[in-house]
């Protein structure tokens, strides 16, 4: 059942990083297809701010692109075969009130009905709850939090 979860886990933090590249390839796309359409008009300053206006946007897309890529380098390192009494990248925390997947920032996501947080080894929880083990207590926003399991 835990390798169920994790299994479920990790799928749906693949989907989200298809989708958020599916969404930047299609807007590099379309900025690219705007770039090559636009012609030397007689409002020269109008043509040439739309111009740039286009090229901020693909360096937004780019930088975007960058990020996506990273978060498939992480996924593409976790094996969620692999068991470990401390919490490490693929991990599954389990706490009293919020269980963690230690992964991508992926945010919330559901199996069997239940709520996990896709968070990032490099996210301050996720800094804290790296190399922990099962009954240790970490303290963050002033509130302590007692790891329950690790899956």
């Amino acid at each position: 059942m835990e390798l169920k979860i994790k299994e479920a886990l990790f799928e749906q933090c693949e989907v989200f990083v298809n989708k958020r590249l599916y969404n930047i390839e299609n807007v590099i796309s379309s900025n690219q297809k705007a770039l090559q359409s636009e012609t030397k008009s007689s409002a020269g300053d109008k043509h040439e701010t739309g111009r740039a206006m286009l090229q901020l946007e693909m360096e937004k897309a780019g930088q975007q692109l960058a990020g996506i890529t990273q978060m498939k380098v992480v996924l593409s390192k976790i094996d969620i075969l692999k068991t470990s009494k401390n919490a490490c990248l693929g991990s599954v925390i389990i706490t009293a009130k919020v269980s963690y997947f230690l992964s991508i920032s992926a945010g919330q996501l559901v199996v069997a009905d239940k709520s996990y947080f896709a968070i990032s080894v490099s996210s301050p929880m996720g800094k804290l709850l790296l190399g922990k083990q099962e009954k240790e207590v970490i303290s963050f926003n002033g509130k302590t939090i007692e790891i329950i399991g690790i899956v």
